[in-house]
């Protein structure tokens, strides 16, 4: 009898301190803390609306990181999210008039298949440019527009195609048509198109948007302006900052001295320019690209580290037309390190006006800088590993500079985390590994 009591007693004893030391995983209650999100609006460029792989299209659309906001906001209150929707049926359209991307086999000029981007078309759907959808929709919620700058936003009659084909009227803007909603809360991630447009040219065209000026012409103006106006009613909201360019794919996938030749080829082309001033020596691997430079004698010099060559270039000019080797790669799709000195400078201002505004009005702040530098490095998220590989990464779309799905559910917890740490509420995060990422054939 005594065995029996103590056994029973060993087994209790047991079960009490294996139960006390199990983890407490109790989820807290979702509060909403300060903030009332009845009336959510977010204002951005392509990636708050969705544009990705290339163009604007329905499924992109319904996984921006704008959409699963508002999805995670409707456990604390959020009404209706009307976004500005292509219809589910079209193929969509980017803006240079183009169809998405999807992964599939291409064949290159030496008659090798491999697996990359292509269009599903020859050209976008236009017809999604010739009507006005806020004729039969109504005001939407999600005013992202892509291709849009910081300094277009307040324009009136904007005349963008995928703002005019959701505006108001011929004579409303971005920040009228988003005031008119009468946002109780609103997120704003703008920027970045403010240098990209340079940056996507190689630096040969378009042009940076000056720190100072008056509302259409300065950042700064422009940013407080928008601001004042969107909080003028007591208002919530979050400000993100933008990305530095070399974090993005688009910038970063083919390396500076991806010409890899062999011996004798490298032999051939020393030859070949030590006839010439400058003189090039190549060697066998991997060897600068040569580019224009105009500052040079004949034009051309070899690129260094640092300096980028865009996702743009023609592959097949380089694999079978020579460019990068006897033929320099035009400026258009290279951006030196001054080049990218001016771009960086720029968007760090960008940034410090970005966060200095969204203290000054107690809003969230969202250092998306940070965040995509972070991708670029590469972590693991819930067991996955993701970076900003082209392709295999996770993140970023076959555009090279807006997200998937997945990335879109790791950037809205980035805005989650904000907002629950300055304005007290408890909005849990998205399980990002539920959303895809590139879809491989």
């Amino acid at each position: 009898m005594k065995k029996i009591i103590l056994n029973s007693f060993i087994l209790t004893a047991f079960f009490l301190l294996t139960n006390a030391c199990k983890p407490n995983f109790k989820t807290p209650d979702v509060d909403k803390g300060e903030i009332d999100v009845t009336t959510f609006v977010s204002i951005g460029d392509g990636i708050t609306a969705g544009y990705a792989n290339g163009a604007l299209y329905y499924n992109a659309q319904n996984y921006s990181y704008a959409k699963l906001l508002a999805n995670q906001f409707e456990q604390i209150g959020g009404g209706d999210f009307k976004i500005p929707y292509i219809s589910s049926s079209s193929i969509g359209i980017g803006n240079a008039n183009n169809a998405p991307s999807i992964l599939g086999n291409r064949t290159d000029c030496q008659g090798t298949i491999s697996l990359g981007p292509i269009k599903i078309a020859t050209q976008g759907d236009l017809s999604i440019f010739t009507s006005n959808v806020y004729s039969t929709q109504g005001s939407f919620n999600n005013m992202g527009v892509a291709d849009v700058k910081a300094i277009d936003i307040a324009t009136n009659g904007f005349t963008n195609p995928f703002y005019v084909r959701m505006s108001s009227s011929i004579s409303s803007s971005i920040l009228s048509d988003a005031i008119a909603k009468k946002p109780t809360f609103f997120t704003m991630m703008i920027g970045l198109n403010d240098v990209l447009k340079y940056a996507l040219k190689g630096a040969t065209s378009e042009s940076i948007t000056p720190i100072s000026g008056p509302v259409g012409i300065g950042f700064d103006a422009s940013i407080e302006n928008a601001l004042n106006n969107l909080t003028i009613n007591g208002a919530k909201g979050v400000v993100a900052n933008i990305p530095s360019i070399k974090s993005l794919p688009y910038f970063n996938t083919i390396t500076y001295n991806a010409l890899k030749l062999s011996d004798s080829t490298a032999k051939s082309l020393t030859s070949f320019y030590s006839l010439l001033n400058p003189v090039i020596p190549f060697h066998e691997g991997n060897n600068g690209f040569v580019i224009e430079d105009v500052s040079m004698p004949l034009g051309y010099r070899q690129s260094v580290d640092g300096e980028l060559i865009l996702l743009s270039i023609p592959l097949d000019s380089v694999k079978c037309y020579k460019w990068g080797s006897l033929v320099p790669i035009p400026n258009r799709y290279v951006l030196t390190i001054s080049e990218i000195e001016l771009i960086e400078n720029a968007i760090s201002n960008y940034n410090s006006i970005l966060k200095n505004y969204a203290t000054s009005k107690n809003l969230a702040f969202v250092d998306v800088h940070s965040f995509f530098s972070s991708i670029k490095t590469g972590f693991v998220y819930n067991g996955v590993t993701l970076n900003a590989s082209f392709v295999s990464g996770g993140v970023f779309s076959l555009d090279g500079l807006t997200i998937t799905p997945r990335g879109n559910a790791l950037l809205a917890n980035e805005f989650i985390k904000a907002i629950n740490i300055t304005y007290k509420s408890t909005l849990p995060q998205i399980e990002a590994t539920k959303y895809s990422g590139i879809i491989f054939p």
